[in-house]
């Protein structure tokens, strides 16, 4: 006779059988724990459905109140995160963000007239940064502009998000003037 114990996981689910009867001799093979896993295939309780992003809807002609350019066909998005941990300087940090959304991405379709009808120069960029909202205005937009070496940048947009926190050490030969951190969130919207 045995018990068994189920542990159940969204993904799969243990089993172990443990003998109950201690009349069997310890040596015995049926008096020791046998473990078995079981993998199951996710169920879902309800078909999950995507949303319309704002920029779909531009460009389907919906009636979505949007306020991305609807002259832009979207292709994909980049998103990156800067930090500039000594010298608390935010735009060093948004050209890091940036850098990290653009810098594991080839678009190798406008160089190569991969898309029907669209030519290398036509790849259009909207910029969107999460930026601490006290040092928004010390934002040196150009400066992150220049960190894009192709697309023209028909928006450029500076929302409240990103991070001011501690590094946790305060260098003065590296230009701090306090142990504050800044964080920048960016998303590269890229399409024609």
């Amino acid at each position: 006779m045995t018990a068994s114990v189920v542990l159940k996981f969204p993904v799969f689910s243990i089993t172990e059988f443990r003998p109950l009867d201690r009349q069997i001799p310890k040596n015995h093979p049926s008096n020791s724990v046998k473990t078995y896993l079981y993998l199951k295939t996710p169920r879902f309780p309800r078909q999950l459905k995507a949303r319309t992003t704002l920029m779909e809807a531009a460009q389907s002609g919906s009636s979505v109140n949007t306020s991305t350019n609807a002259s832009m066909k979207l292709l994909f998005v980049e998103m990156g995160v800067g930090y500039d941990q000594h010298g608390q300087d935010i735009t060093s940090a948004a050209m890091r963000a940036c850098r990290d959304a653009i810098s594991s991405n080839s678009i190798p379709a406008f160089r190569r007239g991969s898309i029907p009808g669209v030519a290398s120069g036509q790849m259009k960029l909207q910029i969107k940064l999460g930026v601490p909202h006290s040092l928004q205005q010390s934002l040196d937009i150009q400066r992150v502009k220049s960190v894009f070496p192709y697309g023209e940048i028909v928006k450029f947009e500076v929302v409240d998000g990103g991070m001011i926190c501690s590094s946790g050490v305060l260098i003065e030969e590296m230009g701090d003037e306090n142990d504050d951190c800044y964080i920048v969130n960016a998303a590269v919207y890229v399409g024609y």
